[in-house]
């Protein structure tokens, strides 16, 4: 008996797209789910070099749920390089200004951080309301 491993090729790639409402979901816990169906560790054929994942739409970001400490204590933090460039804003802060950009940040820490992890994070769409401009691509709803 002759054991094969089969290997994924990028030809062999089928993309699916998937559909979460965020709305009362933890951010720490949606972002895990949201993060392993991009990197395609939800599919059999999971390969570490290939960009295998489908591509995901989050819908009513504004609506995600942070415990009220998290609001205040979760701070991001980032530096220009200059003398006094250093900047920090609070998690409540963010989420009322752009929440999209809440829910990329706390997807992006659990991608990959390389090239590859760019390249699958670019297969996520989020928006803050109920509706999508995905609607062609026919979006079925995430388990």
């Amino acid at each position: 008996m002759i054991a094969k491993t089969y290997t994924l090729r990028e030809a062999e790639i089928e993309r699916r797209w998937y559909v979460v409402d965020a709305t009362d979901e933890t951010l720490g816990r949606l972002a895990s789910r949201i993060a392993r169906v991009l990197v395609g560790k939800h599919k059999v054929t999971y390969s570490p070099n290939l960009d295998g994942g489908d591509h995901v739409i989050v819908l009513n970001a504004g609506r995600v749920a942070v415990s009220r400490d998290k609001l205040d204590a979760k701070v991001y933090a980032r530096h220009s390089g200059y003398p006094k460039g250093y900047k920090e804003e609070t998690l409540g802060h963010l989420l009322g200004r752009r929440p999209e950009e809440a829910v990329r940040r706390a997807v992006k820490g659990m991608v990959p951080h390389t090239r590859l992890g760019a390249q699958q994070l670019r297969k996520l769409k989020i928006y803050a309301g109920a509706d999508h401009p995905h609607q062609a691509q026919r979006p079925e709803p995430l388990a």
